[in-house]
């Protein structure tokens, strides 16, 4: 299958992967990369320098603005607000904007704000309405205003908590670098 993309929205970049989605009332402008496979909802923006990697997500009314990386595998909740600009003016731009990157196979809740600059560790998971203001380790869970380092997630999506406890079942963890391991 080629890409899907809706007769009302506006994309003027070439370098979109194939199977990706792409739904009306969204803006991708001339020099944004999107990778394969990937699901941009409806009523989003998306800037020039901007990267997308393939089998991502991306929900309704997400703006990705210059400098922001999405990797692989990313799933970007509804509403989503990121920034690239410390001290945002009216007609005047920084030299660069600050580089955003979030990792393979992370997930940003509904309604969370992403401080530009930073790093959102691989596997990672933000809840919603967090306000992430600094650089986020792999395979930890944070929320909150702003988010606080709550636990840790595991490949299979068991949530775990700061003691790296299965929250359902008490079943203990270790960490293996920063991956959550089943003793």
């Amino acid at each position: 299958m080629l890409n899907k993309i809706h007769p009302l929205s506006d994309v003027k970049s070439e370098r979109i992967g194939k199977d990706t989605y792409v739904w009306q009332f969204t803006v991708i402008l001339q020099n944004a990369i999107i990778g394969e496979n990937c699901n941009i909802n409806c009523n989003c923006f998306i800037e020039n320098d901007v990267i997308i990697g393939n089998n991502v997500t991306i929900k309704s009314g997400v703006q990705i603005w210059d400098g922001v990386r999405l990797e692989d595998n990313v799933f970007i909740g509804p509403n989503v607000t990121f920034t690239n600009d410390f001290v945002p003016r009216s007609k005047v731009y920084p030299k660069e904007f600050k580089k955003t990157v979030i990792k393979a196979g992370c997930s940003i809740g509904a309604n969370s704000t992403v401080i530009a600059g930073l790093e959102v560790g691989e596997k990672s998971f933000i809840g919603a309405g967090s306000v992430v203001t600094k650089n986020i380790l792999p395979y930890t869970v944070w929320y909150g205003n702003p988010a606080e380092h709550k636990g840790y997630i595991t490949d299979d999506l068991c949530l775990l908590d700061l003691d790296l406890k299965d929250k359902k079942t008490g079943e203990e963890y270790y960490l293996k670098g920063y991956k959550p391991i089943k003793k």
